[in-house]
């Protein structure tokens, strides 16, 4: 099975992880969903992930965070950008989530970032998704 947008793919594991309620879900790897773990990890959405093997390449394999009533920390994934219609802003531009209270995720020159740090570091990017 090939994805033609591997983020969406990541996203929507992540989501059916969280609707079924599930400790972990397993995501193919690439260097770029890494970094959207790292983020996810940094900001608090999840407890952990990590790189494993797989029967082919390798998978990784992502530790969903829930509250104390079992209520998922994440309420909202949303892709932005996609293949057919990619979305670009300037450093001043980056959209803020939820007033401030979620995360964009952006793919900038200097890396895969949150908002916040493309907007201190002041540059812009592909806006990937947004997360609250």
């Amino acid at each position: 099975m090939s994805t033609t947008d591997p983020v969406a793919d990541f996203l929507t594991r992540i989501r059916n992880g969280l609707i079924a309620d599930f400790d972990d879900v397993e995501v193919p790897a690439s260097r770029l969903k890494v970094e959207l773990a790292r983020i996810l990890r940094e900001q608090g959405y999840i407890d952990d992930y990590g790189v494993e093997p797989a029967r082919v390449g390798e998978i990784i394999r992502i530790r969903l965070k829930y509250t104390e009533d079992r209520q998922p920390v994440i309420t909202g994934l949303e892709r932005v950008s996609r293949p057919g219609r990619r979305t670009y802003v300037d450093a001043g531009e980056i959209p803020k989530v939820q007033g401030g209270m979620g995360t964009t995720i952006v793919s900038t020159s200097q890396g895969v970032m949150t908002g916040h740090d493309a907007r201190r570091a002041g540059v812009g990017g592909e806006v990937m998704a947004y997360v609250w």
